[in-house]
């Protein structure tokens, strides 16, 4: 298998992999595509969550999302990395240990809710050392 972010890899073959093999196919597309990324495991790492979460349907609110920024203008690579942005910022969070009330997936779903392809490019403009 050949991971592209332009095109949705199979729902069900994604899943079958382990999280491992899935970082390892992001990777390689940055390699074969000569995308030069500083810290490229990390970076494979948000575009495998990603692309775990909307495998997983419409469980998460991360498919619509998707599906919504594309149809908003975001190519599906940048639209990975519009989600991967508010992804994270919410693990920022959580490793922080920032007290949240109630389900600390909540304020993740809102942002992702809210996020907008304008919105993303302001923000990822931004110089930020955080940023992925």
């Amino acid at each position: 298998m050949k991971y592209d972010p332009l095109k949705a890899p199979d729902p069900k073959e994604w899943l079958s992999l382990d999280e491992g093999e899935r970082i390892v196919l992001a990777e390689d597309y940055h390699v074969r595509e000569r995308i030069q990324i500083p810290g490229l495991r990390a970076h494979a790492v948000i575009h495998s969550v990603v692309e775990t979460q909307v495998a997983e349907g419409d469980q998460l609110p991360v498919k619509a999302t998707l599906s919504r920024l594309m149809a908003e203008g975001l190519d599906r690579h940048d639209a990975i990395h519009a989600i991967g942005s508010v992804l994270l910022r919410h693990m920022q969070r959580l490793f922080q240990q920032v007290q949240m009330p109630g389900d600390p997936n909540e304020r993740y779903y809102a942002e992702l809710k809210a996020l907008t392809p304008e919105s993303w490019q302001l923000d990822f403009s931004e110089p930020d050392e955080s940023k992925w």
